[in-house]
């Protein structure tokens, strides 16, 4: 599995991964949207924790540096 995730992405992604669970541990979301959220935050973390995105594999896309790969 090669990188394609980079330092900036991986922060930004942990960031808005933080941000949902603190608006969900203060029931400021609830229901249905707290669990769609919550799936994507947690998709969120194992993303930028192995630094691949399936999904930017799939558009050609890569964000990391060259010397990173």
């Amino acid at each position: 599995m090669i990188k394609n995730m980079g330092n900036v992405d991986q922060m930004i992604r942990i960031i808005i991964a933080l941000v949902v669970g603190v608006l969900y541990w203060q029931n400021i979301i609830t229901g249905t949207l707290a669990l769609v959220l919550a799936a994507v935050a947690l998709v969120f973390i194992l993303t930028s924790t192995v630094k691949f995105c399936p999904i930017y594999r799939i558009l050609g896309i890569s964000t990391c540096s060259v010397d990173s790969k």
